[in-house]
């Protein structure tokens, strides 16, 4: 057999399982199979390929100073900490609502709360992760340098307002939503639910009652998610940006949960039009 026929049979696609060499291609027995960790790390970085998130680190560890704006950070520094503060002040405010009759201070409490939760959240997240990136820029700048100095004064100013900034998402005492309380309300609740169930009428009253909590609910999610995210573009995105854009190589900042919450609302209105409807009518055809 020439050369040319021995090689052939070698590489052929439809060897046998038992070949060595088939088993040599297969990238993840390669791996497991390399001699040294450095082979290792080879071989699982040429799996893994070259996406946005290794092109990011390499840009942002390309950019060494610790301060990429040195004349721009105070002033940066100085209006994210103030629109923070506007935010946590009136971020949580109430809304104006279209008229909705006897339940519109219901539906102002319910939305000032879910407001509430959308806002202070994403200030507790953002004032935690200015610290933190604060930190570890002072712990790679050159000590006594500009940049150490600014750097350190700002951190001292995060440490010294993040405490202050953190508090309970929600407008509730503490005592309301766990406990002894909570399990009470659950519990009767189930109780009612179970024994309307059993019921040719209870069961679509529960039902349009289910319907009716998961609309207001999902539209009560969505007004509120459009609240929060008007008053955190008005009082935070643009200094937050200007911050991060005067430190350099920092990633984004943290985005707020509106969009999740509009995700929710949806979820919610699908489950009042599509999901309980059917449950019920089952329920009470199988009575």
């Amino acid at each position: 057999m020439d050369d040319a026929q021995e090689t052939s049979t070698r590489f052929d696609p439809h060897a046998g399982d038992d070949d060595p060499l088939l088993l040599d291609r297969i990238d993840a027995l390669r791996v497991l199979r390399a001699s040294s960790v450095e082979e290792k790390g080879e071989m699982l970085e040429a799996i893994g390929g070259s996406g946005k998130v290794e092109q990011q680190i390499v840009d942002q560890l390309s950019k060494v100073k610790p301060l990429w704006e040195l004349d721009t950070f105070p002033e940066a520094h100085r209006l994210a900490m103030r629109s923070l503060e506007v935010l946590d002040r009136n971020g949580s405010r109430n809304a104006a609502l279209p008229r909705l009759g006897p339940i519109t201070p219901v539906a102002q409490w319910i939305v000032q709360q879910l407001t509430r939760w959308i806002v202070k959240g994403y200030v507790n997240e953002l004032v935690t992760n200015i610290r933190k990136l604060y930190e570890r820029r002072e712990a790679n700048s050159i000590w006594g340098s500009p940049a150490h100095l600014l750097l350190r004064r700002a951190r001292i100013n995060a440490v010294q307002v993040e405490q202050g900034f953190k508090g309970n998402p929600l407008g509730v005492p503490a005592f309301l939503l766990g406990g002894a309380f909570l399990s009470t309300i659950l519990s009767g609740i189930g109780q009612l639910a179970a024994s309307a169930i059993q019921s040719s009428i209870g069961a679509p009253i529960l039902g349009l009652v289910a319907i009716v909590l998961l609309g207001a609910l999902s539209w009560a999610a969505i007004y509120s998610a459009a609240v929060a995210r008007r008053r955190i573009r008005l009082t935070t995105d643009q200094p937050i940006r200007a911050l991060y854009d005067a430190i350099g190589a920092a990633g984004d900042p943290p985005r707020d949960q509106s969009y999740n919450f509009a995700v929710i609302a949806i979820v919610l209105m699908v489950l009042a039009v599509f999901v309980v409807p059917p449950i019920i009518y089952f329920t009470v055809t199988a009575l």
